[in-house]
This record gives C-alpha cells, structure tokens and sequence, in this order.
C-alpha cells in the first residue's frame, strides 16, 4: 500500500502545504485584495472541515490514504467530502483502502500526466455502510486499463459514466456483521 510515513515526514509536508496556504493569504493582502484573503480563508476552514470528519469515520487506513494523496502522486489532484460525521468502523477499512489505493494507481497510469486531473471522492455514511463516489475529470487515454481494473467484481462498484474526460462511480462497502 505504499511507503510507512515518519511523523517527521508528515510534519515537513503539511507545514509545506500551511506555509503556502499563508502566503497565498499574504500575497493577496499585500495586493489589497480582501475579497480574495476571505475565500482562501473559507476554502481552508472547509478543508479542515472535511479532515476532521474522515478522521472522525474510523477508518484509519483509508483516512492516511487520502490525506497524503496529494503529497504523493502528482499525477491528479484529490479533493474529499464527508457527508456526515457517524462511525464508519463497522466497515472493512483494509478493503476499502486496498480498492482505493488500486484505482488510484490504474487511474494514475491510464491519465494523461502533467494535465489538469481531478478526482473528487465523496464518502457518504448509510445505514448498512457507507457508499463512496469517485468522480474524476481530466484525460483518460487508456480507457482499457481502467476497465480491466472495473473488471473485478471483489466490491460493489458501479460506474455511472465513463468517457475519455470523465469517470464517475460508486463504490459500496457494506457494514460488517
């Protein structure tokens, strides 16, 4: 599933990430523009947000796989939201984990690199599991390595559209009894 991540390491790249955060809040107070300074302070309040909500599901793999995505695979941007804030331990957290770390890899070598790629997930808590929606915007030039990856029917993935710019399904993973 990856490289272990020292605390060390996790520090340095969020660090990284807050202090250009502040100077994207600075830059644009120096240009007077309050306007602006508002909503980069509003789109971090949201983040921070959407972090203590996959954090609070219990889900702990699937929380660190997401949370340093965008530190490890420049390939796409990752944005995440949680709909609602229930326990989600109930679900298989290696399983769901494994799935996602998978797609991420075929979507990461099926997309074109170095372009605007976006995958959005939103994870949504029911009351027999929780249901995942992985929504990706971009370029899929191949479109075969993803369907061979959708070949495999070990989870509930339903795909809602598929084009070479878009690639939107729906991964459901049940409570376990």
């Amino acid at each position: 599933m990856g490289n272990e991540w020292d605390i060390v390491e996790v520090l340095r790249h969020s660090r990284h990430d807050w202090l250009n955060k502040l100077q994207l809040i600075k830059g644009n107070l120096d240009l007077n523009r309050i306007d602006r300074v508002k909503q980069v302070i509003d789109e971090i309040v949201i983040e921070a947000q959407h972090e203590a909500k996959l954090s609070n599901l219990h889900i702990p793999l699937f929380a660190a796989l997401l949370l340093k995505s965008n530190w490890e695979n420049p390939s796409f941007k990752l944005e995440y939201e949680v709909l609602l804030e229930p326990d989600a331990s109930n679900i298989n957290d290696m399983a769901v984990t494994n799935w996602t770390n998978t797609f991420f890899g075929s979507l990461k070598q099926a997309i074109e690199p170095y372009h605007e790629n976006n995958l959005s997930i939103t994870i949504e808590p029911q009351t027999n599991g929780v249901r995942f929606f992985f929504d990706f915007s971009g370029i899929i030039r191949n479109r075969e390595l993803i369907e061979g990856f959708l070949s495999d029917k070990t989870v509930e993935v339903s795909v809602m559209e598929f084009t070479e710019t878009e690639l939107s399904l729906e991964l459901f993973m049940p409570f376990e009894k």
